[in-house]
């Protein structure tokens, strides 16, 4: 009732005051509220090479007890800055800040406050010498000087992060200290080039990426007070229409990647294979003697680091055997479980309030378990939202056990069937891929990620003649999908490269003969190049038939009872994904004379079946 209450006087204020206004006024209040009941010191933590830490420290004026230091490490900085000014809420929901934390931000090196030199995702070192500082490191150090001197801690430490603070959160926990108790990561960055921002499959994130690196991660020069070249600035696109911006500053790499003046981005495009770049940056391969147990959380809508959830949440059980490990997945996009009330997304109505439900009684009583002794909360192994059928799901370990592989084949005339297809059957489909024409990841896409396209209605593309789309008849009985999702196509294309994107679709029922709406359950794309190694790529024989086979991130969805399962096959989605010239270039450097059309064929036939690998769970 308390929370319908605030609801409806914020609604209010915002009609009677107006939007930009009332948020200053609510912010400006949460500032008092916390001004009154903590007091805020900013330090400078040396680490052990001399480097020093711009710190924010937040203690509870209530003095009769001791609390636990909560820590946040970021890239993104700890506004805001003086210790006369004071955040509006302090810990990841309010519950945290009525129940008492010291909390701790910190500027990561070499962003905003803290000196040193910022390396994008600093690769961790598993036995530094003497002196050498990587982020474990940086951890350990700041953990043993705020125990000595901060006031009032209990000895314990908790440690959470959503996204690139994620990644901080995951790297701080290798080898960590013992009076680090607890520690969520959320929706982490992880692989940067197996599934995470930067490539999916080797290809390049185009829309994401330049909107992060063209705001924010520029160089900056030094000084004393170390100011962040972020603040203040940021790109200015001319036009709310991504799809016309990034067509007319292509089709390749070489226009576009210049506009963000940020060597970072040019980095990223030059390591353009899974090479030791990348290889040194998967944090998950260094997950080991994690001490504490840790919550990871994601969203099955995240645009951006869905794949770096579930390879966290495996790498933190398969290297710490009888770790305490939990699992949260909630019908959310990137960060929505902390900012929104969860109910809804785009289109969809969730039956209720997921991300307050996660905040109130899953996040803030791990923490209170582990670092005040609290009740254990009522947690499963794997607490995850089933979308479809909008329940929340209870299963020891994720994939869930006894689900069974199904295959889904494509067939002729836009088919989709449980059943192999047989030799009477046309043997392949085709269409043309044009890069002067791609098709676009939303019917309107904006300049930066549009997020909502991880569920968004792909009837504007089953219209589209360089797009195949096959259908199920309408499902007789609920159909409930969990885990990965395999991709098994058998292609040919008449030229030397070529993008295929597959992406799985919940077809509504529908009163008419015409489609009802098709939500995306799941997309994603695959570069040819790389069919057979992702640390080398490899030209395609043109008309010659080639196996494509990848895994798409998981999902835990069921297709209801008279509803229809639809596959998309298509070659570009853009501007999500760069162009690719289907010859086989450096897309980087491809010029616009390489990009040429492309005839692509999926084939069906009973000895080149292309397929989905779907795990079906039975109840």
């Amino acid at each position: 009732m308390r929370f319908r209450r605030w609801s409806t006087i914020v609604a209010l204020g915002a009609v009677f005051i107006g939007g930009a206004a009332w948020l200053f006024y609510v912010r400006k209040g949460g500032a008092r509220r916390t001004r009154a009941s903590y007091t805020k010191i900013e330090y400078r933590i040396p680490m052990r090479d001399g480097v020093t830490l711009f710190t924010q420290v937040y203690i509870p004026k209530d003095r009769t007890r001791a609390y636990p230091l909560l820590v946040q490490r970021t890239p993104f900085g700890v506004s805001p800055y003086g210790a006369d000014r004071y955040r509006s809420q302090l810990g990841p929901a309010p519950e945290f800040d009525r129940s008492g934390y010291i909390f701790v931000f910190q500027d990561v090196r070499g962003r905003f406050q803290s000196q040193g030199a910022f390396i994008d995702m600093r690769p961790h070192i598993d036995h530094p010498a003497p002196g050498q500082t990587d982020e474990a490191t940086d951890m350990d150090d700041t953990v043993d000087w705020l125990l000595k001197h901060v006031p009032a801690n209990n000895g314990r430490v908790g440690i959470w992060g959503m996204s690139y603070p994620g990644f901080y959160t995951s790297a701080s926990l290798i080898d960590s200290p013992p009076a680090i108790k607890a520690a969520s990561i959320q929706a982490p960055m992880t692989n940067l080039f197996l599934g995470d921002d930067a490539y999916h499959n080797g290809v390049f994130q185009l829309a994401e990426q330049f909107s992060v690196y063209a705001n924010y991660f520029r160089p900056r020069g030094a000084g004393l007070t170390f100011p962040s070249p972020d603040t203040g600035h940021f790109f200015d696109y001319g036009t709310s229409d991504g799809f016309a911006f990034f067509l007319k500053h292509g089709p390749g790499l070489g226009n576009i990647a210049p506009l963000a003046h940020n060597p970072l981005l040019d980095q990223n495009l030059q390591h353009n294979t899974y090479d030791s770049y990348w290889q040194a940056r998967d944090v998950s391969q260094h997950l080991h003697h994690v001490g504490c147990p840790v919550l990871t959380v994601g969203g099955w809508f995240d645009a951006e680091d869905l794949a770096g959830t579930f390879r966290t949440y495996h790498a933190l059980a398969e290297m710490n055997p009888g770790s305490t490990d939990f699992l949260v997945m909630g019908p959310w996009g990137h960060g929505d479980w902390l900012r929104s009330a969860g109910r809804r997304l785009g289109p969809l109505d969730f039956g209720a309030d997921t991300g307050t439900f996660f905040r109130s009684r899953v996040l803030f009583p791990f923490f209170e378990r582990y670092l005040k002794d609290a009740p254990a909360p009522d947690l499963p192994g794997a607490l995850v939202f089933e979308t479809g059928t909008n329940r929340w799901q209870r299963y020891p370990t994720w994939p869930p056990p006894g689900a069974q592989p199904r295959t889904l084949y494509l067939h002729a005339s836009g088919k989709l069937s449980f059943d192999p297809p047989v030799a009477q059957e046309s043997p392949s489909d085709e269409y043309i891929s044009d890069p002067a024409h791609p098709v676009p990841y939303l019917e309107h896409p904006p300049t930066d990620l549009g997020e909502q396209y991880m569920y968004g209605d792909q009837r504007f593309a089953s219209i589209r003649p360089d797009v195949l789309t096959y259908r199920t008849d309408p499902l007789n009985q609920n159909l409930t999908l969990v885990g990965p999702v395999a991709v098994q196509l058998q292609v040919s294309s008449s030229g030397t490269d070529a993008d295929f994107v597959v992406k799985l679709i919940d077809e509504q029922a529908s009163d008419t003969s015409s489609p009802g709406y098709q939500q995306l359950v799941r997309g994603e794309p695959m570069a040819a190049r790389f069919r057979n190694s992702f640390t080398s790529s490899q030209a395609l024989q043109p008309t010659e038939v080639t196996a494509l086979h990848y895994t798409m991130p998981d999902i835990n969805h069921t297709f209801l009872r008279g509803h229809r399962i639809v596959v998309q096959v298509q070659s570009s989605w853009f501007p999500l994904t760069a162009l690719n010239p289907q010859s086989f270039e450096q897309i980087g450097d491809a010029r616009t004379a390489s990009f040429t059309k492309a005839t692509q064929r999926v084939f069906h036939r009973p000895n080149a079946t292309s397929s989905l690998v779907l795990q079906v769970l039975s109840r």
